[in-house]
């Protein structure tokens, strides 16, 4: 669940091909910075058909001319998805011609941008820990911070050696199923579950799992947070919405516009969905299972406060940190 945005805009997706969050980060600045955006050509004639490269100079300026606040990144994104080419695959050719489907798609896409619909959803998926994710309207965009909540859930298997234990993994209000593939895909002894009470999200979660390969071990069913799950978990984990209601007006147009309410909303103090999965969530937790839920920054030791006293008890030095320092993940168990 995202956090609230000034309007000026929403960080886009980062190119595909390694693991961890900062040595993404490190990647496409790199590569941004080894392969500025060329100037256009001043033999450019207007009637001559452009370069991928004088395409990309363009769309840039034109992103950066209405305020959009990672022009070249989002235009080079753009770009690749209208000319169906990877981002090794545009450095390689950039200098080719655009060809005459691909300009219309552009144009297209940066239309969309202006009107502020965020490059995942113009483009239909989402990087998200080194692997594709297909979006829908009935799903959140996926957000970088939120593989804090793998890391946390992977180092907490190493420190335990369940590598190779067939756990049971339960993921709630699942959305895109971006927690729960990206798991089983890491941890190929695990079988899960994943819950939500769209039935247009788990239908993209499960093509998720699918395209990754995790379908034999994933189950996806609609459910209202724990009500009618039964079994016991070793992970139950959890991106629940916790956006207090009277924020998400507040939010960039990216957001508001484009997330779905259900994703946003976490009741009148954004508080609402923890109360509700710690209502059960002892109680479907094996002995040394762990609930694993992704917090907004100030809501720390608000979640806490409602794990223990449901008797989770949070475990102290093992929340997680986002980019920013901030608080963005509370492990809890019995």
């Amino acid at each position: 669940m995202p956090e609230p945005l000034e309007r000026a805009g929403k960080p886009s997706p980062l190119p595909a091909g390694e693991r961890s969050r900062e040595a993404r980060v490190r990647g496409m600045q790199a590569s941004l910075d080894t392969n500025p955006s060329p100037r256009p050509s001043p033999r450019g004639g207007e009637g001559e058909r452009r370069s991928m490269q004088r395409a990309l100079v363009e769309a840039a300026q034109i992103l950066r001319q209405a305020g959009i606040e990672t022009p070249e990144l989002d235009a080079r994104v753009l770009l690749c998805h209208a000319a169906g080419l990877s981002h090794e695959t545009y450095i390689a050719r950039a200098r080719d011609v655009l060809s005459a489907d691909a300009a219309p798609r552009l144009e297209s896409a940066i239309a969309r941008r202006l009107a502020r619909e965020p490059v995942a959803r113009i483009t239909g998926a989402r990087e998200f820990y080194g692997r594709s994710f297909i979006l829908g309207k009935d799903t959140l965009d996926p957000r970088p911070d939120t593989e804090t909540l793998i890391e946390a859930a992977l180092d907490l298997v190493r420190d335990k050696g369940w590598q190779e234990k067939p756990l049971k993994l339960l993921d709630l209000g699942t959305g895109t199923g971006c927690i729960l593939v990206t798991l089983l895909a890491e941890l190929p002894f695990a079988t899960g579950l994943g819950t939500d009470l769209s039935v247009g999200a788990l239908a993209i979660a499960a093509a998720n799992a699918r395209t990754h390969g995790v379908a034999a071990r994933a189950a996806f069913v609609a459910a209202d947070w724990l009500d009618a799950i039964s079994g016991e978990f070793d992970l139950i984990l959890s991106n629940p919405p916790y956006l207090a209601a009277g924020e998400i007006a507040g939010l960039a147009t990216e957001v508001a516009a484009h997330d779905p309410r259900l994703a946003l909303d976490g009741g009148p103090d954004g508080l609402e969905a923890y109360r509700r999965i710690a209502m059960r969530a002892r109680d479907l937790l094996t002995k040394d299972g762990r609930l694993i839920v992704e917090i907004g920054p100030a809501q720390e030791k608000d979640v806490s406060a409602i794990f223990a006293r449901a008797g989770l008890n949070p475990e102290l030095g093992e929340g997680r940190c986002d980019l920013a320092g901030r608080p963005r993940v509370i492990v809890a168990g019995h």
